[in-house]
């Protein structure tokens, strides 16, 4: 695969250019010191991929996508992020625009080897990874309140699982879906815009007071727990809906999945299904143990197709498991376990 690092910082150029050079499949056919560099490269090097800066000198990543959206057949775009709030709207105006994925900047020298595993596992992804763009059908009429529900939690390594997961989901599914990833507050926006692309079900992003709504994806938003509690609709329909807390972090994160896990327990019971895939830390484990205790089921994925498998592995740990499953068969164990799902 054939990959064009753009980047204003020397530095940073040196560094993606360095991880990428580790794997034997990657080639680093060049790099780009600004937008306007970038274009012309793109031209005479048809690279596979691009990783490219948000903020640069002459022309800047949004710039660049707006110049990529009028051609044919252009190369996959990694974007480079900074965790600022100006970072985080542009990056997902970037999504917008068609960037495939995000990447978060190291904030230090210390931090620059951290980001190593994490940057290789997206460039492989999104160049094997091809799906058949969707466009979300629009909700029409009323809206039937779920009384199954389907709770997902992932970490580092998440996102490109989640793209198999929710794009492999068929849009009849007879459960509201919600899915906790860990992710700097601000950033879950452009999460959303990501999948909205791969998905053939309606998704955004929670907010609290939200009903939980059947063939609905909701993506906890970053910086708040995602609880959910039980609810009864105008014709006397019990469901859920979404509260957000502000409460201190679980696991040093927030949202957690714990919180989400175990809420979803309380509420659906038999008719909760959570499913862990790739991340670390030991976020999950309880809450795949609340909801196997309440009767419902839990999947985690095999470890071989996981980045990092910390959340699997402490509810492996606590015996919470009913079954491991590879990521390609993911979506369709979710939908084999809600049809049989009573109620």
């Amino acid at each position: 695969m054939r990959v064009l690092v753009v980047d204003d910082s020397v530095f940073m150029r040196t560094v993606i250019k360095d991880i990428l050079s580790h794997d034997p499949e990657i080639e680093v056919v060049g790099t780009a010191v600004d937008g306007t560099d970038a274009l012309a490269k793109i031209d005479s090097l048809r690279p596979d991929l691009v990783t490219l800066d948000i903020e640069m000198p002459k022309m800047t990543g949004i710039e660049v996508l707006e110049a990529l959206a009028t051609r044919q057949d252009g190369p996959r775009v990694l974007m480079l992020s900074s965790l600022t709030t100006r970072d985080a709207e542009m990056t997902r105006r970037a999504m917008e625009l068609g960037a495939d994925d995000f990447l978060f900047k190291p904030r230090g020298i210390n931090e620059v080897r951290g980001i190593a595993d994490d940057l290789l596992a997206k460039v492989r992804h999104l160049v094997s990874y091809r799906p058949v763009p969707r466009t979300a059908p629009v909700m029409q009429g009323e809206s039937e309140v779920a009384r199954r529900l389907v709770m997902i939690g992932s970490s580092a390594g998440g996102p490109q699982q989640l793209d198999s997961v929710l794009s492999e989901l068929a849009p009849d599914l007879d459960a509201a879906v919600i899915v906790t990833q860990h992710m700097p507050v601000g950033f879950t926006a452009a999460l959303v815009e990501r999948f909205r692309r791969l998905t053939a079900l309606p998704i955004a992003e929670t907010a609290s007071g939200d009903q939980l709504i059947r063939g609905r994806i909701l993506v906890s938003k970053a910086g708040f727990h995602t609880v959910v509690t039980g609810s009864v609709d105008p014709s006397g329909r019990r469901s859920g809906k979404i509260v957000h807390t502000t409460s201190s972090p679980e696991h040093g994160v927030r949202p957690a999945v714990d919180r989400t896990f175990v809420s979803g327990a309380q509420v659906f019971g038999p008719n909760a299904v959570a499913v862990i895939l790739s991340g670390m830390g030991n976020d999950a484990g309880a809450g795949a143990l609340a909801v196997k205790q309440a009767g419902g089921s839990t999947i985690v994925c095999a470890e071989e197709d996981c980045l990092v498998y910390g959340m699997a592995r402490s509810a492996l740990e606590r015996k919470a498991v009913d079954q491991v499953v590879p990521l390609r068969r993911i979506a369709r164990e979710i939908e084999r376990v809600v049809s049989r799902m009573e109620g």
